[in-house]
């Protein structure tokens, strides 16, 4: 049973992080970039945006530079490394995960009414009081599309984990690469077990982007 469930655990712990961390990166980059102008805003956002577009191997290949000895690893003691640990595979996860949750909210801020967060203004809150109760719950169905979204992003992820985290049972071993590698050794009915449980995890999620869309569609300023 547990070579069903250690998978499971894995993935949602590994997707779970990588969802804070793309959420934290993505909100800050999205409200920094979503009325501001300035020379090379094209290319920033581009290169943001690019683990979207770029084949896994290549980011992974270019998380393994970053983590490895030519890279971080190096200033690691020895003997410690980053490389083929689940850390590892957070980092990737949160790497593809993070342009979903840019663009998200990016989007989400871009479309509220400035009159309204000057309005605030005005009545003598402050910047951080501003954001949280103005700018923050008119951007949240929004920001919850893109947290769910990079949340699914981060359970699937595949190319760019099997890189940098290996595919070590019981340590590194998420959902897509327990499928493999049940696929490799022949074991169907254990792969089956596996893609159904993660086709109603992305089914779920899916749903309730679905139903924030909506929710939002109904509430627009």
């Amino acid at each position: 049973m547990d070579e069903f469930w250690s998978p499971v655990r894995l993935s949602l712990q590994v997707a779970l992080w990588s969802t804070v961390f793309a959420g934290l990166l993505g909100l800050l980059a999205g409200r920094l970039l979503a009325r501001r102008t300035f020379p090379g805003k094209s290319m920033v956002e581009t290169l943001l945006l690019l683990p979207m577009v770029l084949p896994p191997t290549v980011v992974g290949f270019g998380l393994l530079m970053l983590l490895g000895k030519q890279g971080i690893g190096s200033l690691l003691p020895e003997g410690q490394t980053i490389l083929f640990t689940w850390y590892a595979a957070v980092i990737a996860s949160t790497v593809v995960s993070f342009p979903l949750m840019y663009q998200a909210a990016k989007s989400g801020f871009e479309l509220i009414d400035p009159d309204l967060e000057a309005v605030a203004k005005t009545l003598g809150a402050n910047g951080w009081q501003v954001f949280w109760h103005v700018t923050l719950p008119l951007a949240w169905p929004a920001l919850l599309s893109g947290v769910l979204l990079s949340f699914a992003r981060g359970l699937g992820e595949f190319g760019a984990t099997l890189m940098v985290a290996g595919n070590i049972p019981g340590r590194t071993q998420t959902l897509p690469l327990g499928i493999y590698n049940a696929v490799e050794s022949g074991s169907t009915s254990l792969a089956w077990r596996w893609v159904i449980c993660l086709f109603l995890l992305s089914f779920l999620f899916l749903w309730i982007i679905q139903r924030a869309g909506k929710w939002k569609d109904s509430h627009k300023v």
